[in-house]
C-alpha cells in the first residue's frame, strides 16, 4: 500500500481520455471530464504517475477523427511511463475476457497490472461492473475516474494513510 509521500500509479483507459470531447451539457460527463482534467494536471505536477499502454496507443490511433487524435496522442506523449503488448499481456488478457471483459478492456486491465499500476480509471459503467464482480481475479482497482478522484480528496490524496 501507499503512503502520503509515495506516487499514485494511474492508468487512464481510452474512454477517460475521450471524455473532454463528449457532450459537456451533462452533469455527468462533465464531472468526469473535470476529474480527468485535474488527474491530468497532478501527473504534469508530478504528484502521480500516468501508465500509457501500446494497447490504448492503439486503440487513440483507431480514432477517426483526426483533431481528437492527434490531441490525444499529444497527452500521450505526457506519460511517465509506456507499458508494451508481450505475449504475458495478451495471455491474461484471454484469461480476462473469459471473466466477460471486451478484448480491449480485458488488454487494458492486462496492461495495467503489467505497470504495475495503483488504480485503472475508465467512464464505462460495464466496465467499472464487470471488474467490481471479479475484483478478486485482478491484480488493478478499476474506478470511476470522478468516483475515485471524490474518495482521493475525502482521504488526502493518498491510500490506508490513516487520515
Amino acid at each position: 500500500m501507499q503512503t502520503d509521500t509515495q506516487f499514485w500509479k494511474i492508468y487512464l483507459d481510452t474512454c477517460c481520455l475521450g471524455r473532454f470531447f463528449d457532450d459537456q451539457t451533462q452533469d455527468r460527463v462533465r464531472r468526469e471530464t473535470e476529474a480527468v482534467g485535474t488527474i491530468l494536471e497532478t501527473f504534469r505536477q508530478g504528484e502521480w504517475r500516468w501508465l500509457v499502454s501500446t494497447v490504448l496507443e492503439i486503440e487513440v490511433n483507431r480514432n477517426l477523427n483526426f483533431s481528437q487524435r492527434l490531441r490525444v496522442r499529444s497527452l500521450l506523449a505526457r506519460a511517465n511511463q509506456f507499458i508494451l503488448l508481450t505475449e504475458a499481456e495478451i495471455s491474461r488478457a484471454t484469461t480476462l475476457e473469459s471473466l466477460g471483459f471486451k478484448s480491449f478492456d480485458a488488454l487494458h486491465i492486462a496492461s495495467a497490472e503489467s505497470g504495475p499500476a495503483d488504480i485503472l480509471l475508465t467512464t464505462d459503467d460495464r466496465f467499472v461492473r464487470r471488474a467490481k464482480r471479479v475484483s478478486e481475479q485482478l491484480h488493478v482497482r478499476v474506478e470511476n475516474p470522478h468516483t475515485w478522484l471524490q474518495e482521493i480528496i475525502r482521504n488526502g490524496r493518498s491510500q490506508d494513510d490513516g487520515s
